[in-house]
């Protein structure tokens, strides 16, 4: 049994955290978040500790109260530090372009992939090949990095691909010439 759910979250200095009905808004100093919170769940503050509470042992209530948690702890760390997420793309000719909030991705295939940067998602270009997509949105910043590393998915025999910075693709040998 997981114990996430239990475990107080404190509020660093800076961060404003509004619970309302069964919304809870976090304001810090790179922005503001805020996320609704089910029906059996309880959001408490008493200084600057909150407390995430469960009114039922149901199933789906003990499920979403470690979520519950996590959630509002990723919400004060995205305000407060922000997510970044490095990608960088390998093979010849492969290539990132950052134009205005459109990403162009040159990555093999007879036209350009263009992808529309969110709002809240800023996109730095390292170098042609790496990108770092900032943001203070855990999810969405997650969900644009796998969308992007979607365009090209690493290959296991040569390596070509988009990748995440830190990860490590499982290397194939190719077929053996016969005798």
């Amino acid at each position: 049994m997981s114990r996430i759910g239990f475990r107080k979250i404190v509020v660093p200095e800076g961060v404003t955290v509004t619970i309302e009905d069964h919304n809870v808004t976090v304001k810090g100093p790179k922005g503001e978040l805020s996320t609704s919170i089910v029906e059996n769940i309880t959001v408490k503050q008493v200084e600057n500790e909150l407390e995430v509470l469960r009114s039922n042992e149901d199933q789906n209530t003990k499920a979403m109260h470690g979520t519950t948690n996590a959630n509002i702890k990723n919400m004060i760390v995205g305000v407060t530090e922000g997510y970044a997420k490095n990608l960088e793309i390998i093979g010849v000719g492969y290539r990132f372009t950052v134009k205005g909030n459109i990403l162009v991705i040159s990555a093999g295939y007879s036209h350009p992939v263009e992808m529309a940067i969110p709002t809240g998602l800023t996109v730095e270009s390292i170098s042609n090949t790496e990108i770092v997509v900032k943001g203070i949105d855990k999810i969405l910043v997650g969900e644009f990095a796998a969308n992007v590393r979607k365009v090209r998915q690493p290959e296991p025999y040569k390596g070509k691909g988009i990748r995440y910075k830190d990860e490590h693709v499982r290397r194939k040998e190719g077929k053996k010439a016969s005798k």
